[in-house]
């Protein structure tokens, strides 16, 4: 399978370029898309599930085109979205079943096989008389997942998917998501670097609308490799800090701050090699493209 995008692009009402002049291949496997909020992955998401109209733009879909052929590519499709409401009178094998029922799946004998290996898949067995009004939060994503997965979909897009889940949780959904991307594409939408540096074996960067990076993980962080230095200082020394050295991340860590930073040669000041991640990367990419942003920002204001 091979979703391909091509100068997509998206503004709303009011002016805001939620997308501008994407293009992107994803091939089968997990593919991750990381940005912030408000970066355009959702608009980017609900369009490829034929939820939504790009300004312009073209998407295929293994010789489909996912604009125009919105019902052949829904057979393909399992959407799992940012926010999803669920009746909470109902069961989760109910609702399953019906739904099962919409996507097309007649017979009930297969249905109820059907349901049963979902149920079972999102560890949800045990839970498949209750009412979904009493689920937790991460049961609720887990039923999502199985929701999603109904007609076995060639393409599987998850729209923010572990966040408020806690660790048990998010761990079991990226073990659910890492296996049934081996044979299909699998879009996982995210703010939360961790779910891209656990499992997908390649990703996009998106901010402001607009396509930052796009290769594997593992590269990106190499490209890094030698340059990422570390250091745990007071509070009271950040100022001087942001003014001498690039600052990749700072974060308190027992009443410290944690100072990451980026420099091709040592910087002196205490600082200590450290191993580049993927939360590196991601910070000095939209570090990288709002600097651009505002240079051209300034020079263009007469500044």
């Amino acid at each position: 399978m091979e979703l391909t995008i091509e100068h997509l692009s998206k503004t709303y009402p009011g002016g805001v370029q939620a997308l501008q002049d994407v293009s992107l291949t994803v091939r089968s496997g997990m593919f991750g898309l990381l940005g912030p909020n408000g970066a355009g992955k959702s608009t980017l998401m609900r369009i490829i599930a034929t939820l939504q109209e790009p300004d312009s733009g073209t998407i295929m879909l293994n010789g489909l085109d996912v604009l125009k052929e919105k019902h052949a590519v829904r057979k393909l499709l399992g959407y799992l979205p940012q926010e999803f409401g669920l009746d909470p009178k109902v069961t989760a094998e109910d609702l399953l079943d019906h739904l099962a029922v919409l996507k097309g799946i007649a017979s009930r004998n297969r249905r109820r096989e059907h349901v049963d290996h979902l149920l079972a898949k999102a560890n949800l067995t045990a839970h498949r008389k209750k009412r979904l009004g009493v689920y937790s939060g991460g049961m609720k994503q887990r039923f999502g997942i199985a929701q999603a997965l109904l007609g076995d979909p060639r393409l599987l897009i998850v729209d923010e998917p572990t966040a408020g889940l806690d660790p048990e949780e998010r761990i079991r959904f990226h073990n659910i998501l890492s296996e049934i991307g081996e044979n299909i594409v699998v879009i996982l939408s995210t703010h939360i670097v961790a779910d891209v540096s656990d499992v997908c074996r390649n990703m996009a960067i998106i901010h402001k609308g607009q396509l930052l990076l796009n290769r594997n993980p593992l590269d990106a962080i190499q490209t890094m490799a030698g340059n990422v230095w570390r250091r745990i200082v007071d509070r009271q020394a950040m100022p001087l800090l942001e003014n001498r050295h690039i600052v990749i991340s700072s974060r308190l860590f027992g009443g410290r701050i944690k100072v990451r930073i980026y420099c091709e040669s040592d910087p002196g000041d205490g600082f200590q090699p450290a191993e580049p991640d993927l939360e590196d990367v991601y910070f000095m990419t939209i570090r990288h493209h709002d600097a651009e942003f505002a240079g051209r920002h300034v020079f263009a204001s007469g500044g």
